[in-house]
């Protein structure tokens, strides 16, 4: 599917709030306030030289200067991004958008780049929510639309090869026709594609079962403005670093991930859902640690805190109500690709879980991407509502829970907000917390955010959490970034900037701060 501009979603099929949802929004003080959405106004573009330059590669036909395509490449899907999408703001409005069809005509573009004046920036889904696509400077967009083949399939390894702008639904259908699956469903699974996964080290909802998307990339082929690199003879090698893991994340700063190559397993014949109750989030933080340590572990493994229990977010299409397992307490959901594994009830069991059987568990896979279609309806109400995440070692949880709660309680004390926690993600070591926030808008709904976005970052560096776990750097991100590797790291990825895109042509600013 292709997403609406400044919405997700189909405006033709738009998601009503349910009766629950706005009366729960009365509590928090929402007042609608959501003035009408501003048409934006053009600008000057590209001159006709490079016009003419991008056309020789890729064809006239494939070049938009119009105001409409360039509008419809305007940032991503955050909601400081949504609110000046409406607001009319072209900012970051790109020069250009570009539709390439190979390597070779990326390849092309970039080599020619700074010759021709031009900053570019990749956009494959434009799912971005931590400002991936606004870089410092104007731009053209390359969007990989085009670039949308499975162009082998190795079966002996159980390998694929997919080019970047393959979507993620796309790349199931072409893999199950051949009876596989890639496993990977994050929330923006529905728009984001392949070259995004890879660029942003994109976690999905099955992670437990089939690990994040940097975990499933064997190879993958690069271009810079200095040429091509192809990374990943093997599976795995000790012929140095992984520089495989170096582009992995790079968001586009070093150059334009235009194929990967994908590790695949067997599509499953059955599925199962379900959910569990614990007394409270600490009790099934406990379970879910045992899992995730000592196994077995499910293929989806997920845990609501108290408020998002109660709220019953694991029921996107309920905001205040809904099965969320009797009063009180906490849901966990768990998930199996292939057959049921009493072992694992068992565990959950033996740590305080009750089974409350497949209801909440079907509920939750049947509206597990609805929850983005409701922001849009929220901003119109005059809520403001947004989400973050982290991640931290499994000793540090609890207190990094409390401290990003505080904190965003503590920025948006004048409008009350209702903090949603829960844990999607889980590793032996430590595991991700994901937040939902939403309050009443402020007369500055975007510095309202801001504020209360950085006091959120503080809180995690000082409890010891990531600044991001699969949402990415972007320039969100960018400055917590560089505090939390240290002035020599960044200098370090700045070499590598450099030798591979001295004029700095590659999306400008995202992930490492201009020197």
């Amino acid at each position: 599917m292709q997403l609406t501009p400044g919405r997700w979603g189909d405006p033709a099929h738009p998601v009503d709030l349910p009766s629950a949802a706005r009366d729960a929004l009365k509590h928090l003080g929402v007042r609608r306030t959501a003035a009408e959405p501003v048409a934006p106004t053009d600008r000057p573009g590209l001159t006709e030289a490079q016009l003419s330059f991008l056309g020789q590669v890729v064809g006239d036909e494939h070049v938009a200067s119009d105001l409409d395509s360039r509008w419809s490449h305007t940032r991503g899907y955050s909601t400081t991004d949504l609110l000046r999408f409406r607001a009319g703001d072209t900012s970051d409005l790109p020069d250009a958008v570009v539709y390439p069809a190979s390597h070779d005509e990326v390849q092309a573009i970039l080599t020619g780049s700074a010759a021709a004046g031009l900053a570019v920036v990749p956009y494959s889904g434009g799912t971005s929510v931590v400002g991936g696509l606004a870089p410092s400077r104007r731009f053209v967009t390359l969007d990989l639309r085009r670039l949308d083949q499975m162009v082998e399939l190795d079966e002996v390894s159980r390998t694929a090869t997919l080019q970047a702008g393959v979507r993620g639904p796309a790349a199931e259908a072409l893999l199950a026709e051949r009876g596989y699956t890639l496993g990977h469903f994050p929330q923006s699974y529905e728009g984001a594609s392949i070259g995004g996964y890879a660029a942003a080290r994109s976690s999905g909802q099955s992670s437990a079962g089939y690990g994040r998307f940097d975990q499933m990339v064997v190879g993958l082929t690069l271009a810079t403005p200095r040429g091509t690199i192809e990374l990943g003879r093997a599976p795995m090698s000790a012929a140095g670093p992984d520089l495989r893991q170096l582009v992995l994340g790079s968001e586009g700063a070093f150059g334009i991930i235009t194929s990967v190559v994908v590790r695949i397993r067997p599509r499953p014949t059955e599925r199962h859902f379900e959910g569990w109750r614990f007394e409270s989030f600490d009790t099934g933080l406990a379970a879910v640690r045992r899992l995730a340590q000592d196994g077995p572990l499910p293929t989806v493994l997920r845990l609501s805190d108290e408020v998002e229990t109660a709220v019953n977010l694991a029921d996107p299409d309920v905001l205040g109500g809904g099965s969320g397992g009797g009063s009180g307490g906490v849901l966990a959901i768990i998930g199996f690709d292939g057959p049921y594994n009493q072992a694992t009830a068992d565990v959950l069991t033996a740590a305080g879980g009750k089974n409350l059987g497949a209801e909440p568990g079907e509920t939750w896979r049947v509206g597990r991407y609805r929850a983005p279609y409701l922001r849009d309806p929220l901003l119109d109400e005059g809520a403001l509502v947004e989400t973050l995440e982290t991640a931290a070692f499994w000793s540090r949880i609890p207190a990094l829970k409390t401290a990003v709660t505080e904190a965003l309680v503590g920025a948006l004390g004048t409008t009350p907000p209702l903090v949603l926690c829960h844990i999607s993600h889980v590793y032996e070591t430590g595991a991700s917390l994901y937040f939902t926030v939403i309050c009443a808008q402020s007369d500055d709904p975007i510095e309202q955010w801001r504020t209360a976005k950085r006091a959120a970052n503080q809180a995690i560096a000082d409890a010891g959490g990531t600044i991001s776990h699969h949402h990415g750097v972007g320039t969100d991100h960018r400055d917590a970034y560089a505090t939390e590797i240290g002035p020599l790291a960044v200098e370090s990825l700045r070499a590598v900037k450099h030798a591979l895109d001295p004029d700095n042509v590659m999306n400008p600013a995202i992930l490492l701060p201009e020197s």
